[in-house]
């Protein structure tokens, strides 16, 4: 499967493409002065990011967005006056052409499926590497979704180790034609395109044309969001101990 931080070619949410003479514009926010000043001095000598400003909680985040227009906001999660979640829940609603990738020294789920579930394209421990951080925030640029691979297998697991026993009504999922719920299925157990539409013997394009759709009617932003809701909505749960090697199964 493709690499969650694999960068791909950066584009412009609204405007020109980025590249040599169009730098990713970014927004840097944690309380933490010390660690704004690392994350700008890792991108600054890029030539490819342009780091416009610096806030040190959500509240001032959102304020410098709206006046700034980064592409990108690196958005540390827990800070005073606003959080991260609050702050990426406001940047969705009011400044929709930027990206949110949220940095946490704590890495818990209940973090990750927040800032997900706010608006965030990504989610990344502030342990990451330089080239990783580089990596997530061009990728979050195009519009794709990132999650660092521990924290992804692991919010994953949890899903799958104790999945709810009522689930919640999903919304749009009624709606799935039964090829749209075998392709969310198989996006849910982690299959990427290319085995899906190897599985169920589809064209490389119609199976993104079926998760366009499924995007649609389950109303989730990208790949990350539509497995968590497999997994809330009870569509996958965990195979009991004894029944093969524990791999999630279809209800």
């Amino acid at each position: 499967m493709t690499d969650p931080l694999a960068a791909s070619p950066a584009a412009s949410p609204g405007g020109p493409p980025a590249g040599p003479s169009r730098p990713i514009k970014v927004l840097i926010v944690d309380d933490q002065p010390l660690v704004r000043r690392g994350l700008s001095l890792i991108l600054s000598p890029d030539p490819a990011f342009e780091v416009v400003g610096e806030a040190e909680d959500g509240a001032r985040a959102v304020a410098l967005a709206r006046e700034l227009g980064p592409d990108v906001v690196v958005m540390d999660i827990r800070m005073p006056v606003l959080d991260g979640v609050g702050a990426t829940e406001q940047l969705a609603a009011t400044v929709p052409g930027c990206r949110v990738l949220a940095l946490s020294t704590f890495d818990m789920d209940e973090y990750v499926v927040g800032a997900l579930r706010a608006g965030a394209y990504g989610f990344l421990p502030k342990d990451s590497s330089p080239e990783d951080l580089a990596s997530a925030i061009r990728t979050v640029h195009t519009g794709e979704a990132v999650v660092a691979p521990r924290l992804l297998t692991r919010l994953i697991s949890t899903y799958v180790r104790h999945p709810r026993s009522t689930p919640p009504p999903l919304t749009g999922r009624t709606e799935l034609t039964p090829r749209e719920v075998e392709v969310w299925h198989l996006m849910a157990t982690g299959l990427d395109n290319t085995e899906i539409s190897r599985a169920l013997d589809l064209s490389l394009s119609t199976v993104k044309n079926y998760i366009t759709s499924i995007f649609d009617k389950l109303a989730v932003r990208d790949r990350a969001q539509a497995v968590i809701a497999a997994y809330e909505s009870g569509l996958v749960t965990a195979a009991r101990t004894g029944d093969g090697d524990g791999a999630p199964e279809r209800r």
